[in-house]
């Protein structure tokens, strides 16, 4: 089956170069000045332009976009934070490192992300923050509770590492919603990479000071204003969790050409939707295509996908798993619930090869390979 393969199926994800990234890291290079710099600054300008706000910072990963969002809304110790279960443990540690406890929420089998009923089940009187995971790219709707969790101050923080570039039915961007603090990761397969790092888009300009504050020690002045001072003040606690410059220059080099990978990413989810509807025992989890830019490929098998799994990658066919289940990790015992279709369907998801530099023949000789792997293993 593997013989003659086109290219990219052996590979789950991988992000697409374009031949620019190299000269914008050589422009930066000599100025020996790598930490936070005017690259940072057109980086964070770029991606507020691109989603239609007025300000985003940049810091150092997706997982610190989540530590340090949920932090400069307060969230610590005694604080529950609603969160799928079905996730990267990046999620999960930001809320662990902050002091609060992860309240895990059940899923919707076709979308693998939370839902308003699953929201409100998991409640707490403890809750101070929901943390919807836009899995795939695709938006999450909280509109229905949205006054409830305002009537009882609980924040909407997005995980939204797989959703740069999505949008919500309704047309808004992900990220642009002024009542929600939404976080992007960066890092080498996301839609938009800057080699490793994340944005935090804020919903004022005393967050995002905050938020600045925080990713540079507490410190108040920039970079800039502090080469011509003797001085300068520290307001409160932060690390150093800023954006280089080198990544930045990724990051711009990436972002002249978002657009020409969002398609891509559409038209390959699109070509596996028409060749799976052919597989039998295999259901693609939805991502509302129209408004997402995919970052995945992800199926729900009736049976066996563990000896499919297996039986793909002794084939040289890059299939993973995203992910398995935090509630049932020893890390995060003490928050263990009983999650009966999050732990159901974590025993059939599948991820396919799914990357921009993958053809369609490539997603179709993917899809012929699954249904062989399904009937071989029956």
């Amino acid at each position: 089956m593997t013989q003659n393969a086109p290219p990219g199926v052996e590979r789950n994800a991988a992000p697409l170069l374009h031949g620019t990234e190299a000269a914008a890291l050589a422009a930066v290079l000599p100025s020996g000045q790598w930490g936070h710099g005017p690259a940072t600054d057109q980086f964070e300008a770029g991606i507020a332009d691109l989603i239609g706000v007025d300000d985003a910072v940049a810091v150092s990963s997706g997982t610190t976009a989540l530590h340090l969002a949920l932090r400069s809304v307060g969230i610590g110790p005694g604080d529950d934070v609603i969160v799928p279960s079905l996730t990267f443990c990046a999620s999960v540690q930001a809320i662990t490192w902050n002091g609060a406890s992860p309240r895990f929420a059940e899923i919707a089998p076709n979308t693998l992300a939370v839902t308003p009923d699953t929201v409100l089940e998991a409640l707490t009187p403890q809750t101070k923050a929901v943390m919807p995971v836009l899995y795939g790219g695709r938006a999450v709707d909280l509109s229905p509770i949205r006054d409830e969790l305002a009537r009882r101050g609980i924040q909407i923080i997005e995980d939204a590492a797989h959703a740069f570039g999505s949008r919500h039915p309704d047309g808004a961007m992900v990220g642009a919603d002024p009542a929600v603090l939404t976080c992007f990761s960066h890092d080498p397969i996301k839609n938009l990479t800057t080699g490793q790092g994340g944005t935090i888009v804020p919903r004022s300009r005393a967050e995002a000071e905050n938020l600045r504050s925080l990713r540079l020690f507490g410190i108040v002045q920039s970079k800039d204003a502090r080469a011509g001072l003797t001085s300068y003040e520290v307001q409160g606690p932060g690390m150093r969790f800023g954006m280089s410059q080198l990544n930045a220059a990724i990051g711009l080099a990436q972002l002249e050409h978002f657009t020409e990978v969002a398609a891509l990413r559409q038209h390959l989810w699109c070509t596996y939707q028409a060749a799976l509807d052919n597989v039998d025992g295999a259901h693609l989890v939805d991502v509302d295509v129209a408004n997402t830019v995919p970052f995945n490929c992800v199926v729900r098998l009736d049976r066996g996908r563990d000896a499919i799994f297996h039986y793909l990658r002794e084939r040289n066919i890059g299939v993973a798993v995203h992910y398995p289940p935090n509630h049932t990790q020893p890390g995060f015992s003490a928050w263990h619930r009983d999650l009966p279709v999050t732990e159901r369907v974590a025993g059939q998801i599948l991820g396919l090869p799914f990357h921009p530099a993958m053809t369609r023949d490539s997603a179709r000789f993917a899809v012929a390979a699954l249904a062989e792997a399904i009937k071989a293993t029956a």
